[in-house]
């Protein structure tokens, strides 16, 4: 009998199988559906012997120092700070906007005074922003949004801006400065030896059994469990009752090339030509020192694994439907990006297994208080004592 039965080995699964088997000694089964562990975080080396991220670049950044302690238990740490070049009116220019963007792009030389001068100027005023088109035209104006956000969201999402929540660029800042990193989180590093090393770390525990090219509904019958946590979609638990909810995939054409370095940046956008959004050379982010590189373009489409969750208000409409139901499901847990529909980062996604993990751990201890007899008035010196004891791991 396994006390949990885990659908999905990627960061919320094998977060909460880490922390179930090791602090709660609890017997867990994780299960995924495809043939590795790691989920879409998943690495390796390819017939070149490159180390490539099957599933398109994973950026490690967080300002939580506690998810950040947490995953430095399974691995060593590479700092990288992540750049990003954009293709735009036959120039690569660094995005998010900055001050060298602007200047190069109109052929300027700006200080930081003057271009948020420069950017007010050709910001829109927005009474209420309410859609992704909105955030972008009031920081910084129509023409640099048609230029960086306009054409690259269309392909990104499948629909304009103007039809998509204001969270989708809400995500993309704009600097009057020269930072050129894509992210100004505390913390900011790769894996060393990769993400499915560090996965393999975490889930290395005789608590936890991992099957692979499993799916849940062949085994749910059969293997007994007292449990469930489920990181997959949400509406694929539920038999897709209300309706499927909508989500964007992404298909990866992966290159090795007989050159040392490709790319002027780790990632360069194409926001307005080729059906690709963005090519990545893995070499840059992994640091890894080999003859060769290799290099994913990303081709955004509807069909396909779900990757992003699609932020229209119909849709949240829909999804809270199926929160009601997972909410009322008794000894089911619904954890991650795809089981609550929501466009998380990888620690957003590590966060949240932990704070369910303490969750569960709370609701172990009241049932256990609630088993246990009453004590009576004489033993509560004995009570104080044992109370005051220093607690053991």
């Amino acid at each position: 009998m396994f006390d949990y039965l885990i659908v999905g080995a990627g960061f919320a699964g094998s977060v909460l199988a880490e922390r179930l088997a090791t602090r709660s000694n609890k017997k867990v089964l994780i299960i995924d559906k495809r043939n590795h562990i790691a989920g879409n975080a998943y690495d390796h080396y390819n017939e070149d012997g490159v180390l490539v991220h099957k599933y398109g670049p994973h950026i490690f950044h967080t300002n939580s120092k506690d998810v950040f302690e947490y995953l430095s238990n399974f691995t060593d740490w590479r700092p990288y700070e992540h750049r990003v070049l954009a293709s735009v009116d036959g120039q690569l220019v660094p995005m998010p906007i900055n001050l060298d963007t602007i200047n190069k792009l109109y052929g300027l030389s700006l200080n930081s005074f003057e271009v948020e001068q420069f950017l007010e100027s050709l910001a829109e005023t927005i009474p209420v922003i309410k859609t992704s088109e909105d955030v972008v035209v009031s920081k910084v104006g129509r023409e640099l949004y048609e230029k960086f956000f306009k054409n690259y969201t269309r392909k990104q999402w499948g629909m304009d801006p103007s039809e998509l929540d204001k969270s989708v660029t809400s995500r993309v800042p704009t600097r009057t400065n020269r930072d050129d990193r894509y992210f100004t989180d505390t913390y900011q590093a790769m894996p060393l030896h990769g993400y499915t090393r560090m996965f393999d770390k975490m889930l290395d525990h005789p608590n936890i059994k991992v099957m692979l090219n499993t799916d849940y509904h062949e085994i749910i019958d059969f293997v007994p469990f007292k449990e469930i946590i489920f990181t997959g979609p949400v509406d694929e638990y539920f038999d897709f009752k209300f309706g499927k909810l909508p989500y964007r995939s992404l298909e990866f054409k992966h290159e090795t090339l007989n050159v040392e370095k490709f790319l002027a940046a780790p990632v360069v956008n194409y926001p307005n030509e080729h059906l690709y959004t963005r090519i990545t050379e893995f070499k840059a982010l992994t640091g890894q020192q080999h003859p060769k590189t290799s290099v994913v373009y990303e081709y955004p489409k509807a069909e396909g694994d779900p990757y992003y969750p699609i932020p229209r208000l119909e849709n949240a409409e829909l999804y809270n439907k199926y929160k009601k139901l997972a909410d009322e499901t008794p000894n089911v847990h619904f954890v991650g990006r795809l089981a609550t529909y929501k466009y998380y980062n990888m620690d957003q996604v590590v966060a949240q297994a932990l704070t369910l993990y303490k969750k569960l751990t709370e609701k172990t201890e009241e049932a256990q208080k609630a088993k246990k007899p009453a004590i009576s008035g004489s033993t509560s010196l004995v009570e104080k004592l044992v109370s005051r004891a220093p607690a053991k791991e």
